[in-house]
């Protein structure tokens, strides 16, 4: 009797486990992904990023991927390291296209070759889909560690209506920065001592202020970096002293920009607001101008002393280190989306931001918008002529060691070529650990 009890028992237990086997398992939720994104420019820029990732999480039922906003450009490098180092990294950053050689040295980024190999196709043929210009930035040492998402170059912007009431002609912009310095000195106003309108404005605050250094210093014939070797740059030569020092004189000589060191979004208020009747800035900002200005404008190229060039601006799309299987790989599924032709022309069109992918011109809509508003066209033309943004070890504090100097000329407190001596100084001395492992590391 015990043993028949037993038995029943027994099949009791495996009535029920077989029972519980015969329900179907649950089925796994979404892969879970994290983008980190920056605000660099003015603009509804955070609006048009929730709108974008919406849209792939409506159509990728198998990832959920949500937009992180993480501050500036220098902001975001700081928030995805800390979390590689807590070891939780984002899936996916829209990072300063100039940060990844840094990334690369400090072993923070995935290398993406392996990633294109996989979906059947060669780096050759998945960086042939991006405007040449941007590849610089991207590939570090023969391989891709980032994809071109929302670029810039700078832009010379004018107020059409002032230049006319000052006797000028916009649809003939300035081409030298002799010419940029008449015009700038036109379209300046006084009431006694009081300027009432700058002929120009310029932005310097951190980041933006390493960015123009390197257009004026370029553009003047000279190079801001060894753009083949990650601990070099050249503060202290003729060309960025010429730079500098035109810069200081359109302050201190001619009196047609404002003294001190004013941030982007201010340069971008004063000539909205008809303080400024030009400025310099990132064709990011286009979108934002062509809102608000309650006048007509026009962009131009950045005008040229010795030759026309300007670096690269904007961002690339990464994937840090250290991402589980699943993460890395929907991450990279969102990626190929972003940068694809018809959204990378959304985003364009949305931001100002030039779409790198050059397929994206081809698109109806892209086509449509072009011959709608031609100044967007305008960047795209400029990147013949456009080179590398500035990428060395520890790029934020050795592009720092450059902007303090220059606030302080700008504030009136050194002179240029004084103050490019200590910048080379104190960047040399930044740069000093890498190059004790690198080109001064001897047999």
């Amino acid at each position: 009797m015990l043993f028949t009890r037993r038995l029943m028992f027994g099949l009791a237990i495996a009535s029920t486990m077989a029972g519980a086997l015969a329900v179907p398992a649950m089925a796994e939720g979404p892969t879970e992904i994290d983008l980190f994104f920056p605000v660099p420019v003015d603009g509804k820029l955070a609006r048009d990023m929730g709108t974008l990732i919406k849209e792939f999480n409506d159509g990728h039922p198998d990832i959920k991927a949500t937009a992180v906003y993480t501050g500036s450009y220098d902001d975001t490098l700081i928030k995805t390291r800390a979390a590689i180092k807590a070891g939780k990294p984002p899936s996916a950053v829209i990072m300063s296209a100039n940060f990844l050689l840094d990334m690369q040295i400090e072993n923070e980024l995935t290398n993406l070759d392996a990633l294109i190999k996989a979906d059947g196709t060669t780096k050759e043929q998945f960086l042939g889909q991006f405007f040449p210009a941007l590849q610089g930035n991207a590939v570090i040492n023969r391989s891709v560690y980032g994809v071109p998402f929302h670029n810039s170059t700078p832009l010379l912007y004018i107020n059409a209506d002032k230049a006319k009431e000052a006797g000028l002609d916009p649809s003939k912009p300035p081409q030298t920065w002799a010419e940029l310095t008449d015009w700038a000195k036109k379209l300046t106003k006084r009431e006694g001592d009081k300027v009432t309108q700058w002929g120009i404005a310029i932005p310097c605050a951190y980041d933006y202020c390493g960015w123009m250094m390197e257009t004026l210093t370029m553009s003047n014939g000279g190079r801001y970096y060894n753009e083949e070797f990650g601990g070099e740059v050249y503060y202290d030569t003729p060309s960025m002293l010429g730079a500098l020092t035109w810069w200081n004189d359109l302050v201190y000589k001619h009196k047609v920009h404002a003294p001190g060191a004013t941030p982007g979004p201010a340069v971008s208020t004063s000539f909205i607001s008809g303080n400024a009747a030009m400025m310099m800035l990132s064709t990011g900002s286009l979108t934002y101008v062509r809102d608000n200005a309650k006048f007509n404008y026009k962009v131009a190229f950045i005008p040229r002393n010795v030759r026309n060039a300007v670096p690269i601006g904007g961002a690339s799309l990464i994937v840090p280190a250290g991402l589980e299987s699943d993460k890395q790989k929907a991450a990279w599924t969102l990626i190929k989306w972003m940068t694809s032709p018809e959204k990378s022309g959304w985003w364009s069109r949305a931001t100002g931001y030039f779409a790198p992918n050059m397929a994206a011109y081809k698109t109806p809509e892209m086509v449509d918008f072009l011959n709608k508003n031609p100044d967007a066209k305008t960047a795209v033309e400029q990147l013949d002529v456009a080179k590398p943004w500035f990428a060395t070890y520890k790029t934020v504090p050795v592009r720092k060691n450059l902007e303090d100097e220059v606030m302080l000329v700008l504030n009136g407190k050194k002179q240029p070529k004084e103050a490019l001596v200590a910048a080379q100084k104190a960047a040399d001395e930044t740069l000093k650990p890498y190059n004790a492992e690198t080109s001064l590391k001897l047999p």
